[in-house]
């Protein structure tokens, strides 16, 4: 059996005409996981056969805004989508349950509108939140998860993700550096989804905020080192920082080859990957 992977957005906070916001679709067992829920979502979901209804569970790698921005959509769409109550399991780190509660407040006119217009709709959204640090955090259907702490300091915790599946593994790194917890996640994985930042790129806009990203994402060659220590087979590129110019993707691909021996794929919107 494998695992399919779907990048849904790849974007950065920055608005792209072409790249929807950070989140990712992995499809094992039969199940769909949707890792963060950038801007326009659920229009990347569509497009991938997928509505909020048909999702097993949300999970969050860390509370960035531009990662949780169609959280709210998500939330929504599986309550009006759905003919029956149908609870949203959300997964996320500690603080997720407070960002929650305070979308549902935020929907409150929205809920009571609804309530009032639709007969067949009795209660409300009904988000089933688990604030996690760690450990195993699904294990069903064949289908087990694991998140782990990550290090994108000073935005703390953030979390990473490895979903095994029939002896298949995918790894969702998230934003971050370097660091043991990533390492013990990708460890023999077969594909492993990571943000990446050009620092030669970033060098040259002069402007502070930006260049203060280099602090907290892997580059090109530390995603590739990691990928090569942990033994990845297929490292692919995600949230890409800043976004690439057409015609230079394989400038980025050939800075990680130079250290990572393995496949690498430069993710657009919708680029999908097995672990075949």
């Amino acid at each position: 059996m494998t695992i399919d992977v779907t990048l849904l957005g790849t974007g950065s906070p920055l608005p792209s005409p072409d790249r929807a916001g950070p989140a990712t679709l992995v499809r094992a067992g039969g199940l769909n996981f949707l890792f963060d829920t950038g801007r326009a979502v659920n229009m990347r979901l569509a497009a991938s056969g997928v509505v909020p209804p048909m999702l097993t569970a949300i999970l969050l790698t860390h509370l960035h805004s531009d990662h949780i921005t169609d959280l709210n959509d998500m939330i929504t769409g599986r309550w009006v989508m759905s003919p029956e109550p149908n609870p949203l399991p959300i997964t996320g780190p500690v603080g997720t349950s407070g960002v929650v509660d305070a979308i549902l407040a935020m929907l409150e006119p929205d809920i009571g509108y609804r309530l009032a217009h639709h007969e067949d709709l009795n209660v409300g959204p009904e988000p089933v939140v688990t604030d996690v640090d760690g450990g195993v955090v699904f294990d069903q259907g064949g289908v087990r998860i694991v998140a782990a702490a990550t290090d994108h300091r000073p935005v703390e915790p953030t979390l990473g993700y490895r979903v095994e599946h029939d002896g298949a593994v995918v790894v969702i790194g998230g934003d971050g550096v370097p660091c043991a917890g990533l390492d013990e996640l990708c460890a023999g994985a077969d594909v492993y989804v990571q943000t990446v930042l050009r620092e030669d790129l970033v060098r040259q806009i002069p402007f502070q905020r930006f260049l203060d990203t280099i602090d907290y994402h892997s580059t090109v060659q530390q995603a590739a080192d990691t990928a090569q220590r942990a033994g990845v087979k297929k490292l692919v590129f995600t949230h890409q920082v800043p976004a690439p110019a057409p015609g230079t993707e394989a400038e980025w691909i050939a800075l990680a080859a130079d250290i990572f021996s393995g496949e690498i794929v430069m993710g657009i919107d919708l680029t999908t990957v097995s672990t075949a």
